[in-house]
């Protein structure tokens, strides 16, 4: 009898580890595990985009690891490998790479583990769940129509443009473009990258102006290059010159209230990290989060009149 008991204490020590690692929700049953990957956060808009998926997840209540990929596709792909092997419930990320970035989203997919994909589309459909973005195109349509009205529709102006691998950085310059091709009297006499970066900025925007020293404009596709270029043009002497740049940081919205950057557009990225958790909740209890992939969120034109309302990414 004594040898029976054994036998079975044996066999159910054997089959509980089994059943735990099946299938479905199941899978994840010893993960609470919501994983955060952002590019880094020197850069205030992805700071906030990670604050804000970290605290709403930790409000739904689950645990949340915040990973940083500095827009290295390679240490990206490292990090949903660790989402893998942590039996991740679902992985928020702001992505390094339109194309970088597929496999990745694809190999969590293959595992089970759902992607929410915020600020940054990739060049495939059916393998995140979401791909929640500011609409680029419309915001930047506002502060475009802006710029030719304070530069009176007419004079030169230089642009500033984001990383090449980044689809936004292609959507906002084509964005600028067709609006301020339609006035003939405004001449982009320049057009280059700073990656995103303000130092960067700082150094192109020198060299551009010493090329093009009548320059009366600069667009520039995110507010850090903005703010490198309006310190450079105020190191030269030429803080009169008009720059407009697209993100809304609190730093270009100081910016704007002192009276040097004259707009900005608004991404509501705290909004949007907060939406890609709330699906990601969603998917994790239903498996559907009731809306299309593809979600586009209207972006705000912020200038001196409502910049005093703008507060991480939000208005107030």
């Amino acid at each position: 009898m004594k040898k029976r008991w054994l036998f079975l204490a044996v066999l159910l020590v054997l089959i509980v580890p089994l059943a735990s690692a099946g299938g479905g929700r199941d899978r994840g049953a010893a993960s609470n595990l919501i994983v955060v990957i952002t590019p880094g956060h020197d850069n205030p808009f992805f700071k906030t985009a990670a604050d804000f998926a970290d605290a709403r997840a930790k409000a739904l209540g689950y645990d949340t690891r915040v990973y940083v990929h500095n827009d290295d596709a390679n240490l990206q792909s490292q990090y949903f490998d660790l989402a893998i092997a942590d039996k991740a419930l679902a992985i928020v990320c702001d992505n390094a790479g339109a194309d970088a970035t597929i496999a990745a989203v694809q190999k969590a997919k293959d595992a089970g583990i759902p992607t929410f994909l915020i600020d940054r589309e990739i060049n495939a459909t059916g393998v995140a769940v979401s791909q929640i973005v500011a609409n680029n195109y419309q915001g930047v349509q506002l502060v475009a129509e802006y710029f030719v009205r304070q530069m009176g529709e007419r004079g030169d102006y230089v642009e500033l443009v984001g990383r090449d691998t980044d689809t936004n950085a292609h959507v906002r310059s084509q964005s600028y473009d067709d609006l301020i091709s339609q006035y003939p009297n405004m001449r982009r006499v320049a057009r280059q990258t700073a990656n995103w970066d303000q130092a960067e900025a700082f150094r192109v925007m020198q060299s551009m102006l010493q090329a093009n020293p009548g320059i009366r404009g600069v667009i520039s596709g995110n507010d850090t290059m903005a703010m490198g270029a309006m310190a450079a043009l105020k190191a030269a002497g030429r803080g009169e010159v008009i720059v407009v740049g697209f993100d809304g940081s609190n730093d270009v919205r100081d910016s704007i209230l002192a009276g040097d950057i004259k707009a900005t557009g608004l991404q509501q990225i705290a909004r949007i990290a907060e939406l890609a958790v709330e699906q990601a909740d969603r998917y994790i209890k239903s498996g559907s989060t009731g809306q299309p992939e593809k979600q586009l969120i209207d972006c705000v034109l912020i200038n001196t009149d409502n910049a005093n309302r703008l507060n991480d990414f939000s208005l107030r």
